[in-house]
């Protein structure tokens, strides 16, 4: 009822969602480099939205690639007549998403090949999990419903590649965990730190 209401007025509706993918397998850790050079040219790049969505667009479909290794999956969201309330949101997702465990890449330590201390062999993580949050302007059903299933999940990965092309995008972030190559995110440590993941 205040959805149609809210709509006669003319008022704009923004709605924000977060979507988890967790990917499982002895070779999904070479995304870790992926994703890290999206997050890099997104620090890079100010704030530029543009910047962003690309790199958004970038993230979807190396999902999309990699779909065969989905484990589990979830998505939550809400829908805001107010622009404030909805940047509210997405700053609170943010903040959530960025203390997840080891979701936080620290691109400032570079380390030395030559450090003694480094072993020569890494650990592999068998587990990465990745937090898309987008914020746009409009409706769209393949993002405002459920997304525990494959097919609903590509859809919804596709939808946001086209928010992007369409210019309807108002904020985007990208969170995954572990942050790096190295790091590892053991299946005790999936089930402290994202506990809403449904298994697809």
């Amino acid at each position: 009822m205040r959805d149609s209401f809210n709509k006669m007025m003319g008022k704009t509706r923004y709605v924000v969602c977060r979507l988890f993918v967790h990917l499982a397998g002895s070779d999904v850790a070479p995304i870790l480099g992926s994703l890290n050079a999206t997050a890099r040219d997104a620090m890079n790049s100010d704030g530029d939205l543009e910047v962003l969505g690309e790199g958004l667009v970038h993230v979807c479909q190396t999902l999309l690639q990699y779909d065969e290794y989905w484990t589990s999956a979830a998505n939550e969201g809400d829908v805001f007549w107010s622009e404030g309330e909805a940047g509210d949101y997405v700053n609170d997702l943010f903040t959530d998403s960025a203390q997840r465990y080891l979701s936080e890449p620290d691109f400032s330590s570079i380390s030395s090949v030559n450090d003694s201390n480094q072993p020569l062999s890494i650990p592999v993580t068998r587990n990465v999990v990745v937090m898309l949050t987008a914020a746009f302007t409009g409706e769209l059903l393949e993002l405002e419903s459920d997304l525990s299933n494959i097919q609903a999940l590509k859809e919804g990965l596709k939808a946001l590649i086209n928010l992007h092309y369409k210019h309807k995008l108002k904020a985007i972030q990208v969170h995954f965990s572990p942050a790096q190559l190295g790091d590892e995110l053991t299946n005790d440590q999936l089930l402290q730190h994202y506990p809403e993941l449904i298994p697809l």
